[in-house]
């Protein structure tokens, strides 16, 4: 081969490994924009890259072969543990986390209130787990804080709430909480109106919707334990309260609370013209109420951040007049450089009020 000729010859191979290479970077480019399209598509929940909508079922087993929505079968008459009892919600996926577990909303007719609104739900990975098959889970009734409607802010896991009772769990810090996130109010509160999570006289029936049938909604879909050791609530704000107001009022269904920044007596303006039906919703009468009775005993775990003014005073007087006498135990997290907001309280949560709820409540118990 002659000089030229070997010159040549680089000089095509020379050609081939830049194409080579530039095909290879062609498809790389390709790629890594496909891989940037899919997660803004899958950002801004463009379909097919989203299961947003798609419907879900929280491992409800159909009765009989049938469609889903069954007995999902029946638990020992001794088991501490109920099993759904129908009919399916017709559960949407609203959104998924990291982890693959979903939060989901349906739309309740509430049969005790009269009211239909919307719940999101949330299950953790452990539900799914086949050594709690026959177990149930704890309910956590997370309510917000402001308008209360049309959504309820605790279902969106930026605020970290979904994300961290798993956190939480996996190091032995809670219990592995289904999250029960109703609307709180029945309409926008045009003109400051709220409704105090109460039954307030001509009003749609707050109260009874979170406390009959929102509990209603997940025994019917979840495996839940039977007992008020496996009910609580947590809320901020006017979320709070209602949570707290709860818990005294029905001290035979739900166990615990984690107050965060809570309204400590109601002040809607629709109470006027019912005193007596607003003292029935009084969380300081119905302390003292639950005291004189001698039980049963209740865990109210209250939450504040430092820059709270206006809540610190009213939340520290009811824990020196009712806290730990009888049966209303009670703990404060003081949360340093906290804001009245939904971010301070989950970091309250993880602190320690999480932990201390939890060592009240029940949880699933693995098969041997």
């Amino acid at each position: 081969m002659t000089h030229s000729a070997n010159g040549a010859y680089r000089s095509q191979g020379h050609r081939r490994a830049s194409r080579a290479k530039r095909w290879i970077l062609s498809v790389a480019s390709i790629a890594v924009l496909g891989v940037i399209a899919w997660q803004v598509m899958a950002y801004f929940e463009i379909p097919p890259f989203t299961d947003k909508g798609k419907s879900v079922s929280f491992g409800q087993v159909p009765s009989g072969g049938g469609q889903a929505g069954g007995t999902g079968g029946e638990a020992d008459a001794n088991s501490p543990m109920s099993m759904p009892t129908g009919p399916d919600a017709g559960f949407k996926i609203a959104s998924t986390l990291g982890n693959g577990t979903h939060v989901a909303v349906t739309t309740y007719a509430g049969k005790k209130s009269g009211f239909t609104g919307k719940v999101w739900v949330w299950a953790p990975k452990e539900y799914e787990d086949p050594k709690f098959a026959k177990s149930g889970f704890p309910v956590l009734i997370a309510l917000p804080g402001g308008p209360g409607f049309p959504s309820n802010y605790w279902m969106d896991d930026n605020l970290k709430l979904e994300s961290s009772i798993s956190k939480w769990y996996s190091e032995g810090k809670s219990k592995p909480f289904i999250l029960a996130m109703p609307v709180l109010n029945p309409k926008p509160d045009d003109g400051g109106l709220y409704w105090d999570g109460s039954d307030i006289p001509g009003q749609p029936k707050m109260g009874t919707w979170l406390t009959e049938d929102v509990p209603q909604l997940m025994k019917e879909n979840f495996r839940t334990i039977k007992s008020r050791d496996g009910w609580a609530f947590m809320g901020s704000s006017s979320g709070g309260f209602s949570g707290l107001k709860a818990v005294l009022k029905h001290p035979d269904q739900f166990k615990a609370v984690i107050a965060s920044g809570p309204d400590i007596v109601p002040d809607s303006p629709l109470w006027k013209g019912h005193e007596q039906e607003k003292n029935a919703n009084n969380p300081e009468l119905l302390a003292k109420d639950l005291i004189a009775k001698g039980g049963p005993d209740v865990y109210l775990a209250f939450q504040y951040g430092t820059k709270e003014k206006s809540v610190i005073p009213k939340v520290d007087q009811f824990i020196k007049t009712y806290g730990n006498k009888g049966p209303v135990h009670t703990r404060l997290q003081v949360i340093q450089g906290g804001e009245h907001n939904a971010k301070t309280y989950v970091e309250g949560m993880g602190a320690g009020s999480i932990s201390w709820i939890s060592e009240q409540m029940s949880g699933p118990v693995p098969a041997p």
